[in-house]
């Protein structure tokens, strides 16, 4: 396993991907660390668009903390059937007492352990004296199939080791198979291995709420968190590095870290910290930007724009236009993708509620797509068992909102924002979900 994975939030937005990409860089080249980046769900097409623009790979997918079999898998040494059982002698000799047989097409025929090996001899030699008369050299000259344990449990790779605990538990064996998805042969874990597995080492990025981290995060080894959120809370075994700061995204303090540590991000880098960094500010418009934002922006524009390197000739307007351009749009999307693809799920008092943003150059285009929207956004709440829905359609041209809300509670009847005639209400000037948005329905809720 990686030494660590740096992950963002579920349905990860352009900031939560650039920020998990640049903070595992800055760690491996601080710290000399293996650390990884990884996302916790599917990246929106702003974020496909500049990790394409930048030649960058997608991170890996990581859904689920909970410890699965490959990650206490051995692949150790492997006979055929017909081999002799002297080759599994020598395989076993070198692994602690286990040879793996397995097929000329890779799936498991069976293991031969000690068990095995005394349950063979003993029907081998047996009660008959003229069964004595065997040598060893006899012995090992037999096939190996003839020594094996053909009813060892198999176990997916990938699969999570919590959910097999029970049948592990109730079995004898002591050593099982780890296998892929063709049925082929992985390698070997052991029982003891599996009850007390490691557990992955967790860096979150871009968050700070339970409710927003990838499943099962309390099985994992939680190290940092590194956000610009509000704060929530989050239990830890031990004391953690833990920075919630006031700037426009997460990528300004990935930047600012690299800065303290005297280093400059290589061009891919630096293009893809910017772009979170834009994104999330608005192109430096939103409400949430701050000066340090700005000259994070001004040096990773420096680090990404250099001659010859693949953003050489942009600037940070005509590169900031084109990733808001990106994001924007509502027509070419399936409504069930505009409300959940960046939606972040929230708890109050007696509220469970969710608000989704799905960006556009102009208001105009919701009018054409208002009524599937609304349905999909009451479709998602229902599903997520929330108590109501908001989705803010924000055009970042203009710098402004419509909100389309999904069985509203009567108190949401005060917000300063007037109904239009399509039901949905105009939130002038409000472009920010965290700093604009969410603090005046959490007044109302509150209240």
């Amino acid at each position: 396993m990686p030494d660590m994975y740096v992950i963002g939030h579920v349905n990860p937005d352009m900031d939560s991907i650039a920020s998990a990409m640049g903070y595992a860089w800055l760690l491996r080249e601080r710290d000399g660390s293996d650390a990884v980046a990884a996302r916790a769900g599917a990246i929106n097409p702003q974020t496909a668009w500049a990790l394409k623009r930048l030649n960058l790979d997608t991170p890996l997918l990581l859904t689920d903390a909970s410890p699965r079999f490959e990650t206490v898998t051995r692949r150790l040494d492997t006979t055929t059937p017909e081999m002799p059982l002297q080759e599994a002698w020598a395989i076993a000799s070198r692994t602690g007492g286990v040879s793996p047989v397995v097929n000329e097409d890779g799936t498991p025929y069976g293991l031969i352990t000690g068990w095995s090996l005394f349950s063979f001899f003993g029907e081998t030699v047996g009660p008959n004296p003229r069964q004595h008369e065997r040598t060893l050299a006899d012995i090992l000259a037999m096939p190996c199939r003839e020594a094996c344990d053909t009813n060892v449990p198999k176990f997916l790779y990938s699969d999570r080791i919590r959910d097999s605990i029970n049948r592990i538990l109730r079995v004898e064996d002591s050593d099982f198979w780890v296998i892929n998805e063709e049925g082929v042969y992985v390698g070997v874990a052991r029982q003891r291995d599996l009850l007390n597995p490691p557990r992955l080492r967790i860096v979150l990025v871009d968050h700070n709420e339970p409710g927003q981290a990838l499943a099962s995060l309390d099985q994992a080894e939680l190290l940092e968190i590194l956000d610009h959120h509000r704060l929530d809370s989050m239990a830890t075994r031990e004391p953690i590095r833990f920075t919630v700061d006031i700037v426009g995204s997460t990528s300004t303090l990935v930047e600012e870290r690299a800065v303290e540590a005297g280093l400059s991000a290589p061009p891919e880098i630096a293009g893809v910290l910017l772009a979170g960094l834009l994104s999330d500010t608005l192109l430096l418009s939103s409400p949430t930007t701050t000066e340090r934002d700005k000259r994070a922006a001004e040096r990773l524009g420096r680090w990404a724009f250099v001659e010859g390197g693949i953003l050489s000739g942009e600037s940070i307007q005509s590169f900031g236009e084109q990733v808001l351009e990106a994001g924007a749009g509502l027509r070419t999307r399936a409504p069930e993708e505009i409300v959940s693809t960046d939606v972040k799920f929230y708890e109050t008092g007696e509220f469970r509620f969710t608000i989704a943003q799905a960006e556009v150059t102009d208001l105009v285009q919701l009018e054409e797509v208002r009524v599937p929207l609304t349905e999909a956004l009451a479709e998602l709440r229902e599903k997520r068992g929330m108590d109501f829905a908001i989705l803010m359609v924000t055009d970042v041209v203009q710098g402004s909102s419509r909100l389309i809300l999904a069985n509203p509670p009567a108190v949401l009847s005060e917000l300063p924002y007037p109904i239009q005639q399509d039901g949905t209400r105009l939130a002038e000037g409000v472009v920010s979900r965290k700093k604009q948005l969410l603090p005046t329905i959490l007044s109302l809720l509150e209240s």
